[in-house]
């Protein structure tokens, strides 16, 4: 049963990996859906292919979360041409692992600048756009709770402060009946992330069940908290890390 007809979504970042995942999943649940991308043109008209091919309406967008503007602007963007938007998935972001003395402050501004400040300005632009049942819906890290090695502040550190952005949406928005909610993923099988890359096995064996996860089963959790079903479900972490955690 589709849980979603009529909704009009956003998901930054949309054009592979977990945000390509989720787009999928939510056109699957009936949405409209928009999403972002910087690179690689062809991967993106592929995930609208298969959006359209699923009955829904896709609109791919080069914007760049880096960009003040973009950040917004992909967001009135996508409202506008939607004629509504019901559902932010801020799931744009980069990550550098790198040691901390080999941290250059283009690397700092660069990270912080897509994981933080964009998300900020996305979130801020769809709660200006968002009626009563709006959800927003921020892809964490399991490294919010645990940095199993060195080579993980600047990563960890942008990653923790949607922890705190997500609260304050929360409380800021309930009164007007939008969600807010943090999906923190543990090691997943992605381009950037291979599960048979060279450090995959160190990372699943932090898990508890020892695999890397997928990239479906994230948006599996975000489908149900941008659903009817977690119309109660506000301010809360979410973990699918395998036990990264734990």
């Amino acid at each position: 049963m589709s849980t979603m007809n009529g909704k009009a979504v956003l998901v930054t970042g949309g054009s592979r990996g977990i945000g390509a995942a989720t787009a999928l999943r939510l056109a699957q649940e009936g949405a409209d859906v928009a999403f972002t991308y910087v690179a690689g043109e062809e991967r993106a008209k592929e995930v609208a292919a298969r959006i359209e091919a699923a009955g829904r309406k896709a609109l791919p967008l080069r914007a760049d979360a880096a960009d003040a503007g973009d950040a917004s602007g992909a967001v009135e963007w996508a409202a506008d041409a939607l004629g509504r938007l019901d559902v932010l998935v801020n799931n744009a972001g980069v990550g550098v692992i790198a040691l901390l003395d080999s941290l250059a402050l283009a690397d700092v501004d660069r990270v912080l600048a897509v994981n933080v400040r964009g998300a900020f300005l996305a979130a801020q632009a769809a709660a200006a756009r968002m009626e009563r049942g709006g959800r927003i819906i921020t892809i964490g890290s399991c490294m919010t709770a645990r940095v199993p090695g060195p080579g993980g502040t600047l990563y960890a550190m942008s990653k923790a402060a949607l922890t705190g952005l997500n609260r304050a949406l929360a409380r800021e928005l309930g009164e007007r009946g939008i969600t807010a909610n943090i999906v923190h993923p543990g090691p997943v099988d992605t381009d950037m992330n291979p599960a048979d890359g060279p450090y995959a096995a160190d990372q699943a064996s932090l898990t508890a069940l020892g695999r890397f996860g997928t990239a479906d089963e994230i948006a599996t959790a975000v489908a149900f908290l941008a659903g009817p079903d977690a119309a109660y479900v506000t301010g809360t972490e979410f973990s699918v890390d395998g036990g990264h955690a734990a």
